[in-house]
């Protein structure tokens, strides 16, 4: 019979990471550990699914919603720091809890952060698309629209007529006969409802980043930097600049009624918003993975997690401030919501006469779309390659079949992991709306954080006098409300996000016992 339980020996750890982790020295100051943490959580997130969060569930209110992410995250980065302290090895949840707490909930944080890495990268995947849709659009260049969608998405096109040899744009008054010899009195509505079939531009981009990991190419800090620079300067850039097109209007109600569902506004929606744009934190442990690097991780540790998220919150309170003050929040309803930067852009003018939007700075749009097109697609590899690394670990481990730790005789890397999960994300990519994949990270992100919490609780009480740099505040209280806030969090989003969280555990456990309870090297 195999021993759930049994847990990964300390010196095992520092053995199998003794080739790749060589030489890590203390020089990470809090400065650094806090520059670290901001780069890591602006990303994807913040452009992509914060306008169907204030479209759907929030209204205005979604700044609200940061607020109350931001919390469950300061908890859940306490905990996730002390767990680096204790574990000196590079390496994520699954790691910390193979040494700490057994095989068993290794597995499950394990195939946790599978389904996190994975389903965020084809989120990530869908927002890339739809900006290229705009940016195209933009050069007057218009990609099949049901091309670039889900098969379970529709959307409406607008498109002008002739009547009576007069050209009538969508939304005007016409009487007369238009082409095909109908006649038409009324309001012109000047569209057609259009059925997506698949989204090939985000299919591209994740076969492109999965065939530059096979190959090996990795990112130099100089690129990486850029990237990061890009980021940040894409958001102050949209704050300072949309600030002055403010609508105070768009702000009433600031809380809109609920419809009477829950989570469709009021504070359910609040709350619900907070469950799916906690997505925009996600990579804010990459604070704690550098625990073994910090100078004084005492001191730094809590620093560097603390002020990178209370830093990024400001910018993202004042990043959905602007985003639904320029543009009413109804106006990232459907397809647009995934890409709420380039919507919120096109409300910076002024009215002309004619009744279209001139447009403040033209140059803005495309100018901001690229930078977040470079910064996704760095942002969809780095997700494949965290994603195939826990993979790789667990496969190295035994728990799943061998081949996918197998590494790549000319290139060195674990190709038919990454082959795997780029068939795995391109599928979810291509046929599933932004919206059930965003939400799917969100939750499955929410969950590893909860059993981290816990985990510090079980630590304390098995492990007491294991050395630790740095040691999680005001223990039981930390780890229980974390618990409770990321729970909150996941109670709020919607019952078809449960079940499939459910579904996907599910699977994990039937492969676990079936598989890898049998064949862990530990065992």
């Amino acid at each position: 019979m195999a021993n759930l339980w049994i847990r990964k020996p300390l010196d095992l750890l520092m053995k199998e990471a003794s080739g790749e982790e060589k030489g890590l020295k203390r020089t990470l100051g809090p400065t650094s550990l806090v520059a670290l943490g901001i780069g890591a959580i602006i990303g994807a997130g913040l452009f992509s699914i914060t306008g169907g969060a204030a479209a759907n569930n929030a209204g205005p209110a979604v700044t609200i919603s940061f607020v109350i992410a931001a919390i469950g995250c300061a908890f859940a980065g306490l905990c996730y720091a002390e767990f680096a302290s204790m574990i000196p090895v590079a390496g994520s949840a699954y790691t910390y809890s193979y040494a700490t707490m057994g095989q068993f909930v290794a597995w499950i944080i394990g195939w946790d952060l599978v389904l996190e890495y994975a389903v965020g990268a084809a989120t990530v995947a869908i927002s890339w698309s739809r900006y290229l849709v705009k940016f195209c659009h933009n050069l007057g260049f218009e990609l099949p629209i049901q091309w670039c969608m889900s098969p379970w998405l529709t959307t409406k096109m607008k498109y002008d007529t002739m009547v009576d040899g007069v050209i009538v744009k969508a939304g005007e008054t016409i009487k007369g006969i238009i082409e095909g010899g109908q006649l038409v009195e009324g309001v012109w509505q000047g569209g057609q409802h259009l059925t997506g079939n698949m989204n090939i531009p985000a299919v591209i981009i994740v076969v492109l980043m999965s065939l530059l990991l096979v190959k090996g190419t990795k990112e130099s800090a100089f690129i990486n930097g850029i990237i990061v620079a890009l980021k940040v300067a894409v958001v102050l850039i949209f704050i300072i600049l949309g600030w002055g097109f403010i609508n105070s209007d768009n702000y009433v109600p600031y809380i809109p009624q609920n419809t009477g569902d829950f989570g469709s506004f009021g504070m359910s929606g609040v709350v619900r918003a907070a469950g799916i744009i906690f997505f925009a934190y996600i990579g804010f442990d990459a604070v704690s993975t550098a625990a073994q690097e910090a100078k004084n991780p005492r001191r730094d540790m809590p620093i560097g997690i603390l002020v990178s998220l209370a830093i990024c919150t400001v910018l993202y309170i004042l990043f959905a401030h602007v985003m639904t003050g320029v543009a009413n929040y109804t106006a990232f309803q459907g397809q647009d919501g995934i890409a709420p930067v380039a919507v919120a852009i096109e409300h910076m003018g002024t009215m002309g006469a004619d009744g279209k939007m001139v447009p403040a700075y033209p140059w803005l749009n495309n100018a901001i779309i690229l930078a977040i097109l470079a910064g996704y697609s760095s942002v969809i590899m780095v997700m494949l390659m965290g994603q195939s690394r826990v993979f790789f670990s667990m496969s190295q481990d035994g728990l799943v079949p061998k081949m996918f730790s197998d590494v790549h005789p000319t290139f060195s890397t674990p190709a038919k992991s990454n082959l795997l999960f780029m068939a795995f994300v391109s599928l979810f990519a291509a046929f599933v709306p932004a919206d059930i994949v965003g939400e799917m990270t969100s939750i499955g992100t929410l969950f590893a954080f909860i059993l981290v919490c816990i985990g510090v609780l079980v630590m304390r009480k098995k492990m007491p006098d294991a050395p630790r740099a740095f040691k999680t505040p005001l223990v039981p209280l930390v780890p229980i409300l974390g618990v409770l806030t990321c729970l909150s969090m996941m109670l709020a989003l919607d019952i078809w996000t449960w079940i499939r969280l459910i579904v996907w555990m599910g699977l994990g456990m039937i492969i676990y016992f079936v598989y890898g309870a049998k064949n862990a090297k530990l065992q």
